[in-house]
């Protein structure tokens, strides 16, 4: 199987498991949001978001580490699995220990406090998960993660049903999401063995060149989630946790949605990498391009269909009184269409080991960010977070995408992205006519859903964003030559 194929097979079968995942996902959050109500689900949202600050300060970057590093020709795999899998175990245990001491010296109530203290260690088993994901992006095998994802999802489902019978309330919640974690890191470590028996080593030249490596990332994912988290953050100390509720039940389907373009860069980065370090800037070019057009063309429907199925998708998320959400969804699906083309180029950084000059951007990103938090929030609740998120994924995408240009000359074609705007102008004109009403029935939902999708694929295809060629490459058994060395394939293989 060629490069093309593997890459297309792998993707296949990770976004029909994702579509699975992303299905029980929203199950979990329907029993979730329908059982806690806005205010319970403030209170969790709230939990949940403060141990995030404390488990993205100890990720440093590790799964996209894990890939560039074990992607070097030549280098000692096992040894640099084994010890960024400790080196990984370390930082989790230290932040998130420190997250049920500091909570005390916020003003939150004693169920947030002791929340925080119970489900931390819900956080270290996906921070484990983190270097064998990055095993499984270099080998091509992210169906094992796909396995594993689902599996965990179902676990959740079956205790979060047991918790609501049982009417056990948030710490139950609480609970039940502990256990599906740990059999979500047991799944991936069983899944891993195929490729390497991970198990602690320590050596320290190594674990300094994994910190030199990874603090340009720990950093500019920390100063990242200033900028996406802080909003839910100062909602709860700022507002009610009914509003909260509201905000972050929209943020969940938000996170729902940004697992694509973090999956499909994940695909991505080994081989940009792999190749940029071999100087084919050809390959390296065309499958950025390539990826580039892939998350347009994704994220402008997306943004476009929202404006028609973010209040039904929201009501039927979390019942009649989670309906006020809709227009939130509205409004931060403009945040994530920046998401999608921004990963990619965010990723493609990382492959030209160029994080460290990306610093300055999220500094001043996350500053500014942060500062129209503090204005907006207090005066216009979760429209103003709303509102400040999309400024921010925009500046960062934008960032991203000067920092590529200027070391690998890479600008993207905006072709397709202008023909993915035209189909969903034309998807938007039958959405007008026959879009569902505020309140519509599911089956009006599901079938306006479908029929506007398949306008929008034939109007691409029509115009040429959707080409023959690239279907046949995807789905007709057909290998193009390899070019010379093992390791790379020329553009006309993708």
């Amino acid at each position: 199987m060629n490069l093309v194929k593997k890459v297309a097979h792998n993707t296949l079968i990770q976004i029909a498991s994702k579509l699975i995942s992303t299905i029980l996902g929203l199950w979990a959050i329907v029993i979730i949001t329908r059982y806690l109500g806005p205010a319970g689900f403030g209170e969790y949202t709230t939990i949940i978001t403060f141990l995030t600050f404390f488990a993205v300060a100890s990720d440093f970057g590790l799964t996209l580490v894990t890939a560039q590093m074990i992607s070097a020709p030549g280098v000692p795999e096992k040894k640099i699995l084994n010890n960024l899998f400790s080196f990984r175990l370390v930082s989790s245990l230290f932040f998130l220990i420190l997250a049920p001491v500091v909570v005390w010296f916020f003003p939150y109530i004693a169920e947030i406090k002791f929340g925080v203290l119970i489900t931390a260690v819900s956080f270290l088993f996906p921070a484990l998960n983190q270097v064998l994901i990055g095993l499984f992006q270099k080998k091509l095998s992210m169906s094992r993660d796909a396995v594993a994802e689902m599996a965990s999802r179902l676990v959740l489902i079956a205790g979060l049903i047991v918790i609501r019978n049982m009417g056990l309330g948030l710490n139950g919640i609480l609970l039940a999401t502990i256990m599906a974690a740990g059999v979500n890191f047991l799944l991936h470590y069983v899944l891993s063995l195929k490729f390497a028996v991970v198990r602690w080593e320590f050596d320290w030249p190594l674990w300094q060149k994994i910190i030199a490596k990874s603090w340009p990332l720990a950093v500019t994912i920390v100063l990242n989630l200033i900028y996406l988290r802080a909003d839910t953050l100062l909602l709860s100390l700022f507002r009610r946790f009914e509003e909260v509720g509201l905000y972050g039940a929209t943020y969940r389907i938000v996170d729902v949605l940004t697992t694509i373009p973090f999956m499909f860069a994940g695909i991505i980065l080994p081989i940009l990498t792999a190749n940029w370090l071999e100087k084919n800037r050809a390959f390296f070019m065309k499958v950025l391009q390539k990826s580039f057009d892939f998350m347009i063309a994704l994220a402008i429907p997306l943004a476009v269909g929202a404006q028609w199925f973010g209040g039904p998708i929201m009501l039927y998320t979390g019942g009649q009184d989670f309906a006020p959400a809709g227009p939130i969804l509205q409004i931060l699906i403009f945040g994530v269409a920046a998401i999608f083309p921004g990963t990619v180029l965010a990723h493609a950084v990382i492959a030209l080991d160029r994080q460290k000059k990306m610093i300055r951007f999220y500094i001043f990103t996350s500053l500014s960010s942060l500062i129209a938090y503090l204005y907006f929030i207090p005066r216009f609740s979760y429209f103003g977070a709303a509102g400040v998120t999309i400024y921010s994924e925009i500046m960062i995408a934008i960032f991203s995408g000067y920092c590529v240009y200027k070391y690998s000359r890479f600008r993207p074609r905006w072709s397709v992205a202008a023909k993915s705007l035209l189909s969903a102008l034309v998807m938007a004109a039958f959405l007008f006519f026959f879009g569902p009403a505020s309140q519509p029935p599911i089956w009006e939902v599901v079938w306006t859903m479908t029929v506007a999708t398949l306008v929008y694929l034939v109007s691409m295809y029509l115009l040429g964003g959707i080409k023959r060629t690239d279907l046949d490459r995807i789905f007709r058994n057909q290998d193009g030559p390899p070019t010379e060395g093992s390791a790379t394939y020329t553009g006309s293989n993708i």
